[in-house]
This record gives C-alpha cells, structure tokens and sequence, in this order.
C-alpha cells in the first residue's frame, strides 16, 4: 500500500531540503501561496523562520491547520447550530 505522506525537495533559504507532508497539507501550502503571491520556497522559508521548535514538517502541518481554522472561524463556520 502507497504511503499517504509525499517527500518533496524545496529550497529554504537558499538550502535544499526535504519535506514530508500528506498529499492535503501540499496542496494547501499551493493555495496559501497563491493568495499571498508568493512561491511555495518561499512560503516555507516564513515558517521555518518562525518555528519555535519541532521539525519543519510539523510546522508546516500546523500553520496550515491555524491558516484554514482561522479563515473558517471568519466564515462564521466555526457555530454551533442554533436549535
């Protein structure tokens, strides 16, 4: 059986390195860097810069789990329904 997770090289700050993600966090980093006009190097370059600890993979994960939380808590879709 095929392993979710996809290891992919990306150069951060000027350094190639390797990234492991499950197929869903990818194509979330693509968005996100799409709607901030930037490049997916340098996407990932912001958050490792930013990580306080844990590998870079474990900080992608999580930035893109409080990207999409926060935008679906603007949405109102974080409510519970009325009833």
């Amino acid at each position: 059986m095929k392993s979710p997770v996809v290891k992919r090289s990306i150069v951060v700050a000027g350094h190639k390195t390797s990234v492991s993600l499950e197929e869903a966090f990818w194509n979330g980093m693509k968005e996100i860097s799409g709607l901030r006009d930037m490049t997916l190097s340098e996407l990932v370059g912001e958050i490792d810069s930013n990580r306080q600890q844990g590998n870079l993979s474990s900080a992608i994960r999580l930035f893109v789990l409080d990207y999409f939380r926060t935008r679906a808590m603007a949405a109102g879709l974080d409510s519970k329904p009325q009833g």
